[in-house]
């Protein structure tokens, strides 16, 4: 297929004739083969950021097929069928149901939601460009883009390559919907993913792929790792690889599970948030001090302390460690009238994301744990006789997460105190009988979500 372009204005080569920059003669000009305004290799943008710098493709072919504001319709119809779920044009053929995994579910959700963003944007930037046109100074924009096979509407099909289009529309316009797959797909593990700073390369996006097809497989074919989230969110960070683990730093700031800022209760299990911190300037995994939580010691609800009043109110922080050939670990430091415990930061995002959240009630607990007894217990708490229930209501957040990490995670439901008391006639299918070798059941009881 032979490369596309489409007419401009010449300008001596070399020289930068961007409208509004300076012009330097070691930049390349808008035109030819530079189809976008990124400001130089190896930047970061935000989606938006990133988003108007394609705009030069979208005037391309605009350009090129003399598209008219009655042909909106149909480039808006597919694009939101390719960054959709379900459709035939979809380019994530995640197919989600009541039993989907919860990771796939949260990342499923962010799909839609990023896609409809996007696809706003689009509709927004064509009505926009039909009027106020993106000057191509550089001459003839050139754009050799292969087929990714992203599939076409039939009335995008016709458009593009029937009625006014042709070669040249078609790479122009695979171009720009291969990045927008690609920003999308980048901006999956974040929850505040309009302000994650991508790495940006002269080919835009590309240098994620490698990535993104090991994260999208695994997603599609497995029950995804939360390793493998972190290891895919770091490379659109910073476009290299690292240690697997929980979460990440990157110059300008760190990436760690979202639930360290919000309620445990609701809160993503599986997805990160972008904290900007221009303190943070060497990249480092945080990593849990614990891989197998298997051989950690444990100990018995039964031989706590018994429980004679409720634990007054604690507090907490997070600690973190020196940096250790590329990786550190943090730990939750939660005191009590001069007292501290620790709990390792890893084992409580671990604990939150195994955690059951069924609405069904279960039956009376055995026995109580007191959550400051629970805290200081060494290694991991667990039952072996029935079940037991670990009152962590008017505790804040960090305390909560820190009691997740304490208890041992099989077994383990998270359920607001006003569900504790009913009774239900069968019980949550997510859990397991216990023989007496295995781990009972364990219920920690938190606020309700409206206390929030």
């Amino acid at each position: 297929m032979p490369r596309a372009s489409i007419p401009g204005t010449p300008t001596t080569p070399g020289t930068l004739a961007v409208p509004g920059a300076p012009a330097t003669p070691d930049r390349p000009a808008l035109g030819g083969s530079r189809w976008n305004t990124f400001p130089a290799a190896g930047t970061t943008l935000t989606a938006r950021e990133f988003f108007t710098a394609t705009e030069p493709v979208l005037q391309g072919i605009i350009d090129d097929n003399a598209l008219t504001s009655a042909d909106i319709a149909v480039l808006d119809g597919q694009i939101r069928a390719t960054l959709a779920l379900g459709t035939r044009e979809t380019s994530l053929p995640l197919h989600l149901g009541p039993d989907s995994a919860s990771a796939a579910r949260e990342l499923g959700a962010q799909a839609e939601t990023i896609g409809r963003e996007l696809a706003s944007w689009s509709t927004e930037a064509l009505e926009r460009l039909l009027t106020n046109s993106v000057p191509l100074p550089a001459g003839p924009l050139v754009v050799r883009s292969h087929c990714y096979g992203h599939l076409l509407t039939p009335p995008a099909a016709d458009l593009l390559l029937g009625r006014r289009g042709g070669p040249v529309s078609m790479q122009l316009y695979n171009e720009w919907l291969h990045q927008l797959v690609l920003l999308r797909d980048a901006l999956l593990p974040f929850t505040n993913w309009q302000g994650v700073p991508l790495l940006i390369t002269p080919t835009g996006l590309r240098h994620t792929e490698p990535a993104r097809d090991a994260f999208l497989t695994e997603l599609l074919v497995r029950q995804i790792r939360h390793t493998s989230i972190v290891a895919f969110a770091r490379n659109v960070v910073t476009g290299s690889s690292g240690p697997a683990g929980y979460g990440f730093e990157a110059s300008g700031g760190t990436a760690l599970p979202a639930v360290l800022d919000q309620p445990p209760l609701t809160a993503p299990r599986h997805l990160l948030t972008w904290r900007p911190d221009p303190s943070v300037g060497e990249a480092a995994t945080y990593v849990a001090e614990v891989q197998d939580y298997y051989a950690a010691p444990r100990t018995l609800v039964e031989d706590l302390p018994p429980v004679t009043t409720a634990s007054g109110s604690l507090a907490a922080r997070p600690v973190t460690t020196p940096v250790v050939e590329g990786t550190r670990t943090a730990r939750i430091e939660v005191t009590s009238e001069g007292t501290t415990a620790h709990v390792d930061l890893g084992q409580a995002l671990r604990g939150h994301r195994f955690a059951h959240r069924e609405s069904p009630a279960a039956a009376d607990a055995s026995g109580t744990a007191d959550a400051w007894s629970t805290l200081r217990a060494p290694g991991l708490v667990w039952t072996q006789s029935g079940d037991a229930s670990v009152d962590a209501t008017a505790q804040e957040d960090l305390v909560v997460l820190a009691l997740l990490g304490r208890l041992y995670p099989e077994n383990l439901t998270l359920r607001p105190a006003d569900h504790a008391t009913a009774r239900s006639a069968g019980r949550s299918a997510a859990r397991t009988p216990t023989d007496g070798t295995g781990p009972g059941r364990l219920t920690l009881l938190v606020d309700p979500a409206e206390a929030h």
